[in-house]
């Protein structure tokens, strides 16, 4: 079951708002959502679920015997067993065919006989629910919280909807007292609501249309494609990746909001970042945040001198690639963000603040396009072939831009051009500051009959548009 679907907006989300809005209790209350939340996870994904309740059992055992350690030694020893389960979870179902295919590769350079693994599905959401098992657990090591001792408190941790599939990535930490205690009133409610409705246009009106021609244009021969075409495809799937991806989150933070949960932000407005290292205080920030705190600061961070900061730096995003697919073409990518970092750092960051705003915004759209391209290729091939008519190096094209850049997608670009920006978000902040001036009151009644219009063209688009992917499902 996808946000974007009728049956979750119709029937799903209602149900699930209305009778949790009647119980008065937030013990029935966290029952009910973790019912829900179960019903909703095993939609789609049977086994998954099983797997899912697993990772909850470790990972509500392991908390216990690290409170309950009797020195450092032995609470570490639980913790090596809390993070060890948990990978190898993530590990078994995630990357057995990628580890198997590159060993067989090289068994056949050295004429021995390969070995056979059926294909091995991969649940929904099983990177995000492991990440969140793992902070979990290092975090009651550190002494940030308390272990949960209430075991159906914890599964609603890691099973509650709104953040399950696709993240953000809630810690915790971060959530832990509304478990015991929330506000739902109708403030709340219509603030959820709106946040919901922006989630759903951004994917349903900018990231599916631009979406559908990306898809077009990576399907179709690499070597036979114009540079026109080729930068057309990686620009339609960099603004679908941001709207899809923060789309999700905006309804996910709006779901949470009206069920009296806040989460925290997932994305600032990455395409208007001005370094590579901005880019990542922007982008997916649950995820990179996590890797910071979890991996880069235990590594040491950057007190342990220049090269060790950048062999950290490396290290992290070669794990950041990995983390995002089973495939070479993620691990380049995250190895080549994390080398503009190392550049940054090195000295690049410097040359940079001299130059004009508009000059630093164009070498971080062009290194984040670039990188796009190893992301979205099915292969490395393709990644290069690819490159290759970007950079106007491809003979014998026979696909060209105009195949694809009809009026919808002119106007999905110039939207999306737009609405990367905090055009939107600077509006609805002008409007805030005047209600509390006693103004402003007819621009947020406008703001709302917009809102209601684009859900209503939301709503038709779904009924009559069969492409309706999320990209980071497969994540």
């Amino acid at each position: 079951m996808v946000f974007s679907s009728a049956t979750f907006i119709f029937f799903f989300l209602p149900l699930v708002l209305l009778v949790h809005t009647l119980l008065q209790k937030t013990t029935q209350r966290n029952t009910f959502l973790l019912a829900a939340s179960l019903v909703f996870y095993a939609w789609g994904e049977g086994f998954g679920l099983a797997l899912m309740l697993l990772s909850v059992g470790i990972s509500y055992w392991m908390g216990l015997k690290v409170e309950a350690s009797t020195g450092p030694q032995h609470a570490k020893r639980w913790l090596f067993w809390g993070v060890a389960l948990n990978l190898v979870i993530l590990l078994g179902f995630k990357y057995t065919n990628f580890l198997v295919d590159n060993l067989n590769q090289a068994l056949l350079f050295f004429s021995l006989t390969t070995i056979y693994v059926p294909p091995v599905h991969l649940p929904m959401g099983i990177s995000f629910f492991t990440f969140q098992a793992l902070s979990y657990v290092v975090d009651v090591y550190r002494g940030a919280t308390p272990a949960q001792r209430n075991p159906w408190r914890m599964a609603l941790y890691k099973a509650l909807f709104p953040q399950l599939i696709a993240g953000p990535i809630v810690r915790y930490v971060d959530v832990r007292e509304q478990f015991g205690h929330r506000q739902i009133n109708s403030a709340e409610l219509a603030l959820g609501m709106q946040r919901f409705i922006v989630g759903l246009s951004k994917k349903v009106l900018l990231a599916d249309p631009l979406g559908y021609v990306a898809d077009q244009v990576f399907g179709a021969p690499a070597t036979a494609i114009d540079t026109g075409l080729a930068w057309l495809g990686i620009v339609c799937y960099a603004f679908q990746i941001y709207f899809d991806f923060s789309g999700y989150s905006d309804m996910a933070i709006g779901i949470a909001r009206m069920l009296g949960f806040r989460f925290l932000e997932n994305f600032n407005y990455p395409y208007i970042a001005q370094s590579i290292q901005d880019f990542w205080r922007r982008w997916h920030i649950s995820l990179s945040t996590w890797f910071r705190d979890y991996l880069y600061i235990p590594l040491g961070g950057s007190k342990g001198g220049k090269w060790r900061t950048y062999l950290n730096l490396v290290l992290v995003f070669f794990l950041c690639g990995l983390w995002h697919g089973a495939s070479w073409t993620f691990v380049i990518w995250g190895l080549f963000h994390g080398a503009f970092l190392v550049l940054e750092r090195m000295g690049l960051q410097k040359l940079l603040n001299r130059l004009p705003r508009p000059l630093r915004h164009i070498y971080v759209l062009l290194a984040v396009l670039i990188g796009w391209v190893f992301f979205r290729a099915d292969n490395l091939s393709q990644a290069l072939n690819y490159l290759a008519a970007m950079a106007g190096r491809q003979a014998g094209a026979t696909y060209y831009a105009d195949l694809y850049l009809n009026g919808e997608v002119i106007l999905s670009l110039a939207l999306a051009t737009v609405f990367c920006t905090r055009a939107y978000m600077g509006g609805i902040d002008k409007i805030q500051f005047k209600l509390t001036q006693g103004q402003g009151n007819w621009m947020q009644f406008i703001h709302q009959v917009i809102l209601l219009i684009l859900f209503a063209i939301s709503l038709i688009t779904l009924v009559n548009n069969a492409y309706n992917p999320f990209i980071y499902f497969r994540f």
